[in-house]
Protein backbone atom coordinates (compact mmCIF):
# COMPACT_ATOMS: atom_id res chain seq x y z
CA UNK A 1 0.00 0.00 0.00
CA UNK A 2 1.54 3.19 -0.97
CA UNK A 3 -0.04 5.75 1.71
CA UNK A 4 1.34 9.11 0.36
CA UNK A 5 -1.01 8.42 -2.71
CA UNK A 6 -3.83 6.99 -0.96
CA UNK A 7 -3.51 10.33 1.38
CA UNK A 8 -3.91 12.23 -1.87
CA UNK A 9 -6.60 10.52 -3.12
CA UNK A 10 -8.42 10.86 -0.24
CA UNK A 11 -7.85 14.58 0.02
CA UNK A 12 -7.89 15.75 -3.58
CA UNK A 13 -10.92 17.52 -5.15
CA UNK A 14 -10.95 17.65 -8.91
CA UNK A 15 -8.34 18.40 -11.21
CA UNK A 16 -5.05 21.37 -10.13
CA UNK A 17 -5.25 25.05 -12.13
CA UNK A 18 -2.48 26.34 -13.86
CA UNK A 19 -1.08 29.12 -16.01
CA UNK A 20 2.09 29.37 -18.38
CA UNK A 21 3.27 33.03 -17.48
CA UNK A 22 5.70 34.89 -19.04
CA UNK A 23 6.08 38.78 -17.94
CA UNK A 24 8.53 41.24 -19.12
CA UNK A 25 9.92 43.43 -16.31
CA UNK A 26 8.87 45.37 -14.43
CA UNK A 27 5.82 43.37 -13.02
CA UNK A 28 3.88 42.34 -10.00
CA UNK A 29 1.07 39.62 -9.67
CA UNK A 30 -1.22 39.28 -7.00
CA UNK A 31 -2.83 35.68 -5.48
CA UNK A 32 -5.81 35.84 -3.57
CA UNK A 33 -6.10 33.02 -0.45
CA UNK A 34 -7.15 29.42 -1.90
CA UNK A 35 -8.60 26.98 0.52
CA UNK A 36 -5.86 24.27 -1.93
CA UNK A 37 -2.16 24.64 -2.13
CA UNK A 38 -0.75 27.20 -4.38
CA UNK A 39 2.60 26.39 -6.09
CA UNK A 40 5.06 28.42 -8.51
CA UNK A 41 7.38 26.72 -11.11
CA UNK A 42 10.23 29.00 -12.30
CA UNK A 43 11.20 28.02 -15.92
CA UNK A 44 13.18 31.13 -16.74
CA UNK A 45 14.75 34.18 -15.25
CA UNK A 46 13.40 35.06 -11.76
CA UNK A 47 11.31 36.65 -9.36
CA UNK A 48 10.44 37.85 -5.62
CA UNK A 49 8.29 35.70 -3.46
CA UNK A 50 6.14 38.06 -1.02
CA UNK A 51 3.62 38.15 1.64
CA UNK A 52 0.45 40.14 1.22
CA UNK A 53 -1.17 42.23 4.15
CA UNK A 54 -4.54 40.65 5.89
CA UNK A 55 -3.46 36.89 5.71
CA UNK A 56 -2.08 34.90 8.83
CA UNK A 57 0.54 33.41 6.67
CA UNK A 58 2.93 35.80 7.42
CA UNK A 59 7.02 34.93 5.18
CA UNK A 60 9.95 36.67 4.94
CA UNK A 61 10.34 37.97 0.89
CA UNK A 62 11.70 35.19 -0.97
CA UNK A 63 14.20 35.56 -4.46
CA UNK A 64 13.67 32.76 -6.77
CA UNK A 65 15.91 31.44 -9.60
CA UNK A 66 15.61 29.38 -12.34
CA UNK A 67 14.07 25.65 -11.45
CA UNK A 68 13.08 26.91 -8.09
CA UNK A 69 9.97 25.45 -6.71
CA UNK A 70 7.41 27.10 -3.94
CA UNK A 71 4.41 25.14 -2.64
CA UNK A 72 2.05 27.34 -0.65
CA UNK A 73 1.02 25.07 1.94
CA UNK A 74 -1.96 27.16 3.40
CA UNK A 75 -2.92 28.59 0.08
CA UNK A 76 -2.05 32.07 1.55
CA UNK A 77 -2.49 35.46 0.05
CA UNK A 78 0.92 36.55 -1.59
CA UNK A 79 2.79 38.25 -4.74
CA UNK A 80 5.30 37.31 -7.08
CA UNK A 81 6.90 40.62 -8.68
CA UNK A 82 9.87 40.92 -10.52
CA UNK A 83 11.52 43.13 -7.81
CA UNK A 84 10.11 43.95 -4.61
CA UNK A 85 7.85 46.93 -4.22
CA UNK A 86 6.42 46.71 -7.83
CA UNK A 87 3.08 48.00 -8.21
CA UNK A 88 0.34 44.37 -8.50
CA UNK A 89 -1.87 43.39 -11.05
CA UNK A 90 -4.31 40.50 -10.11
CA UNK A 91 -3.82 37.18 -11.60
CA UNK A 92 -6.53 36.88 -14.54
CA UNK A 93 -5.03 33.88 -16.83
CA UNK A 94 -6.75 33.68 -20.19
CA UNK A 95 -7.63 30.05 -20.65
CA UNK A 96 -9.02 28.58 -24.39
CA UNK A 97 -9.16 24.86 -23.19
CA UNK A 98 -9.02 24.22 -26.97
CA UNK A 99 -5.62 25.14 -27.59
CA UNK A 100 -4.22 24.27 -24.21
CA UNK A 101 -5.57 22.89 -21.03
CA UNK A 102 -3.13 25.47 -18.54
CA UNK A 103 -4.12 29.30 -18.72
CA UNK A 104 -1.90 31.65 -20.05
CA UNK A 105 -0.74 35.08 -18.93
CA UNK A 106 1.39 37.73 -20.96
CA UNK A 107 2.82 40.76 -18.97
CA UNK A 108 4.96 43.05 -21.74
CA UNK A 109 7.03 44.98 -20.63
CA UNK A 110 10.93 46.51 -21.61
CA UNK A 111 12.88 44.79 -19.11
CA UNK A 112 13.94 41.06 -18.62
CA UNK A 113 11.95 38.12 -19.50
CA UNK A 114 10.36 35.60 -16.81
CA UNK A 115 8.65 32.72 -17.74
CA UNK A 116 6.58 30.81 -14.77
CA UNK A 117 4.05 28.11 -14.03
CA UNK A 118 1.73 29.49 -11.33
CA UNK A 119 -1.50 27.12 -9.89
CA UNK A 120 -3.04 25.85 -7.35
CA UNK A 121 -4.06 22.12 -6.34
CA UNK A 122 -7.67 21.50 -5.29
CA UNK A 123 -7.21 19.92 -1.69
CA UNK A 124 -10.12 19.14 1.44
CA UNK A 125 -9.12 21.74 4.29
CA UNK A 126 -11.90 20.70 5.89
CA UNK A 127 -10.71 18.26 8.80
CA UNK A 128 -7.35 17.56 6.41
CA UNK A 129 -4.93 14.63 6.75
CA UNK A 130 -2.00 15.78 9.49
CA UNK A 131 0.52 15.24 6.69
CA UNK A 132 -1.38 17.93 4.81
CA UNK A 133 -2.22 19.77 8.16
CA UNK A 134 1.32 19.92 8.41
CA UNK A 135 3.02 21.60 5.43
CA UNK A 136 4.64 25.07 5.95
CA UNK A 137 2.89 27.91 5.26
CA UNK A 138 5.77 28.08 2.41
CA UNK A 139 7.83 25.14 1.20
CA UNK A 140 10.86 26.28 -0.82
CA UNK A 141 12.13 23.74 -3.17
CA UNK A 142 15.74 25.16 -4.51
CA UNK A 143 17.19 24.40 -7.89
CA UNK A 144 20.79 23.82 -6.67
CA UNK A 145 22.79 21.26 -7.90
CA UNK A 146 22.82 18.13 -6.66
CA UNK A 147 19.14 18.74 -4.58
CA UNK A 148 15.69 17.10 -5.55
CA UNK A 149 16.58 14.65 -8.73
CA UNK A 150 13.39 13.96 -9.41
CA UNK A 151 11.52 17.25 -8.84
CA UNK A 152 14.51 19.12 -10.86
CA UNK A 153 13.32 16.62 -13.76
CA UNK A 154 10.02 17.00 -13.81
CA UNK A 155 10.16 20.99 -13.84
CA UNK A 156 12.43 20.59 -17.09
CA UNK A 157 9.59 18.16 -18.69
CA UNK A 158 7.15 20.52 -17.95
CA UNK A 159 9.29 23.14 -19.23
CA UNK A 160 10.09 21.91 -22.38
CA UNK A 161 6.06 20.88 -23.03
CA UNK A 162 5.16 25.10 -22.33
CA UNK A 163 8.34 26.46 -24.45
CA UNK A 164 7.79 24.04 -27.28
CA UNK A 165 4.45 22.13 -27.72
CA UNK A 166 4.84 19.18 -29.20
CA UNK A 167 1.73 17.20 -30.58
CA UNK A 168 0.20 15.25 -27.76
CA UNK A 169 1.49 18.34 -25.07
CA UNK A 170 -2.33 19.08 -24.10
CA UNK A 171 -2.10 15.37 -23.13
CA UNK A 172 0.70 15.66 -21.05
CA UNK A 173 1.42 18.66 -19.60
CA UNK A 174 -1.74 18.44 -16.87
CA UNK A 175 -0.34 14.77 -16.21
CA UNK A 176 3.11 16.33 -15.22
CA UNK A 177 1.13 19.45 -13.48
CA UNK A 178 -0.64 16.42 -11.75
CA UNK A 179 1.95 14.52 -10.81
CA UNK A 180 4.15 17.81 -9.76
CA UNK A 181 2.70 18.14 -6.15
CA UNK A 182 3.69 14.03 -5.56
CA UNK A 183 7.38 15.25 -6.22
CA UNK A 184 6.85 18.65 -4.15
CA UNK A 185 6.08 16.44 -1.06
CA UNK A 186 8.42 13.93 -1.76
CA UNK A 187 11.68 16.68 -1.72
CA UNK A 188 9.56 18.74 1.02
CA UNK A 189 9.57 14.94 3.25
CA UNK A 190 13.36 14.37 2.19
CA UNK A 191 14.22 17.99 3.73
CA UNK A 192 12.20 17.54 7.14
CA UNK A 193 14.17 15.04 9.43
CA UNK A 194 10.60 14.61 11.82
CA UNK A 195 6.97 14.03 11.46
CA UNK A 196 5.67 12.19 8.45
CA UNK A 197 9.37 12.19 6.87
CA UNK A 198 9.90 10.03 10.29
CA UNK A 199 6.75 8.05 10.16
CA UNK A 200 7.64 6.30 6.39
CA UNK A 201 11.26 5.93 7.40
CA UNK A 202 10.59 4.19 10.32
CA UNK A 203 10.45 0.44 9.30
CA UNK A 204 7.55 -0.54 11.86
CA UNK A 205 5.73 3.12 11.90
CA UNK A 206 5.53 2.64 8.45
CA UNK A 207 4.78 -1.21 8.08
CA UNK A 208 1.36 -0.71 10.86
CA UNK A 209 0.19 2.77 8.54
CA UNK A 210 0.75 0.55 5.47
CA UNK A 211 -1.56 -2.22 6.89
CA UNK A 212 -4.20 0.44 8.33
CA UNK A 213 -4.41 1.71 4.94
CA UNK A 214 -4.68 -1.67 2.98
CA UNK A 215 -7.33 -2.71 5.23
CA UNK A 216 -9.49 0.30 6.92
CA UNK A 217 -12.40 -1.87 7.39
CA UNK A 218 -10.45 -4.54 9.42
CA UNK A 219 -11.47 -4.29 13.35
CA UNK A 220 -7.37 -3.81 14.20
CA UNK A 221 -6.17 -3.65 17.53
CA UNK A 222 -3.21 -2.07 19.04
CA UNK A 223 -2.06 -5.33 19.29
CA UNK A 224 -2.38 -7.23 15.72
CA UNK A 225 -0.88 -3.56 14.83
CA UNK A 226 2.58 -3.93 17.13
CA UNK A 227 2.33 -7.92 16.22
CA UNK A 228 3.24 -6.36 12.09
CA UNK A 229 5.24 -3.61 13.40
CA UNK A 230 7.25 -6.13 15.21
CA UNK A 231 7.00 -4.00 18.56
CA UNK A 232 5.41 -4.97 21.68
CA UNK A 233 1.63 -3.39 22.54
CA UNK A 234 3.06 -0.69 24.67
CA UNK A 235 6.34 -0.14 22.71
CA UNK A 236 4.35 0.65 19.26
CA UNK A 237 1.70 2.48 20.64
CA UNK A 238 4.88 5.06 22.01
CA UNK A 239 6.92 4.62 18.63
CA UNK A 240 3.44 5.51 16.35
CA UNK A 241 2.14 8.59 18.14
CA UNK A 242 5.40 10.04 18.40
CA UNK A 243 5.88 9.96 14.90
CA UNK A 244 2.73 10.26 13.64
CA UNK A 245 1.21 12.81 16.40
CA UNK A 246 -1.38 10.57 17.66
CA UNK A 247 -2.63 7.24 18.76
CA UNK A 248 -2.73 3.70 16.63
CA UNK A 249 -6.50 3.61 16.86
CA UNK A 250 -7.16 8.02 17.03
CA UNK A 251 -5.54 7.76 13.26
CA UNK A 252 -7.39 4.72 12.29
CA UNK A 253 -10.78 6.41 12.63
CA UNK A 254 -9.43 9.90 10.90
CA UNK A 255 -8.70 7.85 8.45
CA UNK A 256 -11.65 6.22 8.22
CA UNK A 257 -13.55 9.22 8.37
CA UNK A 258 -11.20 10.44 5.53
CA UNK A 259 -12.43 7.88 3.45
CA UNK A 260 -16.01 8.26 4.13
CA UNK A 261 -16.15 12.11 3.14
CA UNK A 262 -14.87 11.43 -0.12
CA UNK A 263 -17.58 8.20 -0.57
CA UNK A 264 -20.22 10.59 0.46
CA UNK A 265 -18.34 13.39 -1.72
CA UNK A 266 -17.49 11.26 -4.61
CA UNK A 267 -19.90 8.69 -5.10
CA UNK A 268 -24.01 7.57 -4.94
CA UNK A 269 -22.81 4.76 -2.19
CA UNK A 270 -25.40 4.58 0.92
CA UNK A 271 -24.78 4.93 4.26
CA UNK A 272 -25.17 1.08 4.75
CA UNK A 273 -22.31 0.41 1.64
CA UNK A 274 -20.18 3.17 3.06
CA UNK A 275 -20.48 1.62 6.57
CA UNK A 276 -19.38 -1.39 5.96
CA UNK A 277 -16.07 -0.11 3.52
CA UNK A 278 -14.94 1.33 6.96
CA UNK A 279 -15.48 -0.88 9.45
CA UNK A 280 -18.52 0.24 11.48
CA UNK A 281 -21.60 -2.70 11.74
CA UNK A 282 -24.56 -0.23 10.83
CA UNK A 283 -25.19 2.94 9.03
CA UNK A 284 -26.42 4.06 13.04
CA UNK A 285 -22.92 3.74 14.52
CA UNK A 286 -21.16 4.71 11.07
CA UNK A 287 -23.37 8.28 11.25
CA UNK A 288 -22.72 8.76 14.71
CA UNK A 289 -19.35 8.82 14.35
CA UNK A 290 -18.99 10.89 11.44
CA UNK A 291 -21.16 13.05 13.06
CA UNK A 292 -18.95 13.30 16.13
CA UNK A 293 -16.14 13.60 13.90
CA UNK A 294 -17.19 16.58 11.15
CA UNK A 295 -19.92 18.40 13.60
CA UNK A 296 -22.42 17.19 11.05
CA UNK A 297 -24.69 14.27 9.65
CA UNK A 298 -23.64 12.35 6.52
CA UNK A 299 -26.25 13.44 4.59
CA UNK A 300 -25.94 17.28 5.49
CA UNK A 301 -22.11 16.66 4.53
CA UNK A 302 -22.99 14.96 0.66
CA UNK A 303 -25.56 17.81 -0.13
CA UNK A 304 -22.78 20.63 1.32
CA UNK A 305 -20.09 18.93 -0.96
CA UNK A 306 -22.76 18.35 -4.05
CA UNK A 307 -23.57 21.89 -4.09
CA UNK A 308 -20.19 23.27 -4.03
CA UNK A 309 -20.57 24.32 -0.68
CA UNK A 310 -17.25 23.25 0.67
CA UNK A 311 -15.61 23.49 -2.22
CA UNK A 312 -11.97 25.16 -2.67
CA UNK A 313 -12.19 28.51 -4.53
CA UNK A 314 -10.40 28.67 -7.90
CA UNK A 315 -7.15 30.00 -8.83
Amino acid sequence: MDVLADILTAMRVGTPVAAHTEAHAPWGLRFDHTTGAGFHVVLQGSCWLTPLPGDTAQFAPLELGPGDVVLLGSGAKHAITSTPGTPLTDFSPVRNPTASPLGRMVLPGPGARSTIVCGAYRLRRHRPHPLLRDLPDVVHLSALPGRHHGLRAMVELLGDELESPSPGAAAVTPSLVDALLVYMLRAWLRDTPDGWSAAFADPATARALAAMHAEPARPWTVEQLGFIAGLSRAAFARRFTTFVGEPPLTYLTRWRMTIAARLLRDTDKSLEQIAGAIGYGSAFAFAKAFRREYATTPGEYRIATRTGITQPASL
